[in-house]
């Protein structure tokens, strides 16, 4: 049982209100962190430093966020962190928030009384998008710490994205790899995260497949297995 406790109106209230401004956010912060690394060398300074005041702006309001929900929470400021471990994290390393846009659709799912998708492709679209926007996000970081470092095989953002789907797959080829420091610690963390969706997605596959073939089982009559008498 969750020991987070039930939210007040006024952070329900803050939470709805909040959905569309840290979603757009989110795409405004990956966007900016995106052309700054991948189109440093063809924009000029003034869009370069329109990036970064975007991206800082974002995170601003990631801040600003995490704050008033703090307030509004009206715990003390250990049993908020740790009932609210995720977004500390991703204000923290704001780079992580684009994944919390998944919750938009999750929380949008969960409005209607009969959500479009069942639970086990709610799951495995949830798992799905949180992989995608997680591993451009890792291939962006990679890419930028790895580049330019002696005896990098990951030169090019193509190298990057190769390497990011390989390490969320649990593949691991081998023929890329981090060798700076700060790429093996975003190999570490996606790697534990891809760990985590693929348990994720093929547990909830696994499910679904028996909860069909039980179904099947129950409409069949008595003696429709081979051999059966």
């Amino acid at each position: 049982m969750s020991d987070r406790p039930p939210k007040p109106p006024r952070q329900e209230q803050w939470d709805n209100f909040m959905e569309i401004p840290l979603a757009v956010a989110s795409l405004v912060y990956l966007a900016g962190y995106a052309v700054r690394i991948l189109a440093d060398d063809s924009l000029s300074q003034v869009w370069l430093d329109l990036c970064l005041a975007l991206t800082f702006a974002a995170w601003a309001v990631f801040g600003v966020d995490y704050a008033v929900r703090f307030r509004l929470s009206r715990q003390g400021v250990l049993r908020f962190v740790r009932t609210h471990l995720l977004d500390t994290v991703v204000v923290i390393l704001p780079l992580l928030r684009p994944v919390r846009m998944v919750n938009l659709y999750y929380r949008l799912q969960g409005r209607r009384e009969k959500p479009r998708l069942s639970l086990y492709a709610r799951v495995m679209v949830y798992a799905g998008l949180s992989a995608t926007l997680l591993g451009f996000a890792g291939a962006l970081t990679v890419y930028r710490f790895e580049r330019d470092a002696p005896g990098a095989t990951i030169v090019t953002f193509g190298d990057s994205v190769w390497w990011a789907c390989a390490t969320l797959a649990t593949v691991g080829y081998g023929d890329v790899t981090p060798v700076t420091p700060m790429g093996r610690l975003v190999a570490v963390g996606m790697m534990a995260c891809g760990l985590a969706l693929l348990g994720a997605v093929t547990g909830s596959f696994s499910s679904w497949l028996i909860q069909v073939f039980t179904r099947e089982d129950e409409k069949g009559p008595p003696g429709d297995f081979p051999g059966a008498s």
